[in-house]
Parts: structure tokens; sequence; C-alpha cells
């Protein structure tokens, strides 16, 4: 359960964006996304190792400017 405390006189709005901020925070959403297709295994293995490539490229772009 998200808890997300109000102070005396804060905008209602402000509150709503925490709650939001809290609530991605947590993976509810994405995780209910994961589970409503299965995908292989060896999918999610591919799809880990190009973004770890991917990830690396832009870091060594970094370094290289």
């Amino acid at each position: 359960m998200i808890i997300v405390p109000i102070k005396e006189g804060e905008n209602l709005e402000r509150a709503l964006k925490k709650l939001k901020r809290k609530f991605e925070k947590t993976g509810v959403v994405r995780e209910l996304r994961d589970r409503q297709k299965f995908t292989k295994p060896s999918v999610k293995a591919r799809e880990r190792r190009l973004k770890a490539i991917y990830v690396q490229r832009l870091q060594q772009q970094m370094l290289d400017k």
C-alpha cells in the first residue's frame, strides 16, 4: 500500500504527482504488462544483451567526447 503524507495546505495536484511517482517506482504497471504475454527466456536474454550493448556504446561515446 502506497501512502503519501500531505502537509497542511499542500496542493492536491502536488500530492497526486507524488503518488504517481511512487507508484511508478514500485514497477507495478511494468510487471502487469510483462505478465499479460509470455516471453521466451531466450528472447528476454537477447533483449537484455542488446540493451547492455546499447548502454555500453552510449558510455563509450561519452568517454570519446
